[in-house]
């Protein structure tokens, strides 16, 4: 079965989505990633979609589940390089990423990552996992 690759850089995942996502490789997906957030303690994923031309209803709010189903289990996410016709389609849908951070890179989004989430900096402190 086809499988799109998770990297563990730290304590964060790094997923790169280099091929066109159908249903199927999408739901498999969300189960990777939530089985590695669980076995890594992982404490952010960065999904880039770069390499993405089109992004359906079904992916669209497929992010936003994976986003919300990472935060119950203590991760962060952030989106990079979302094309503009990605982010036009997503709009015209309706399709709200609510809880899905966005970076224009990779590099810009792993910074987000590291700096910590937007509740964390508004306490004035960052949660610490001993």
């Amino acid at each position: 079965m086809e499988r799109i690759p998770i990297l563990k850089l730290h304590d964060l995942l790094l997923v790169t989505i280099q091929v066109d996502m159908h249903d199927r490789l999408a739901m498999t997906l969300q189960d990777d990633l939530m089985h590695q957030i669980r076995r890594t303690r992982a404490r952010g994923v960065l999904i880039d979609i770069s390499a993405l031309d089109l992004v359906d209803s079904f992916i669209g709010r497929l992010i936003g589940e994976i986003a919300s189903m990472a935060r119950v289990m203590d991760a962060e996410t952030v989106l990079v390089g979302m094309q503009p016709a990605v982010a036009i389609t997503l709009v015209e849908l309706g399709l709200s990423l609510g809880g899905v951070r966005t970076a224009l890179n990779v590099e810009r989004g792993m910074q987000l990552l590291r700096e910590g989430s937007p509740e964390e900096e508004a306490s004035g402190h960052a949660s610490i996992d001993h």
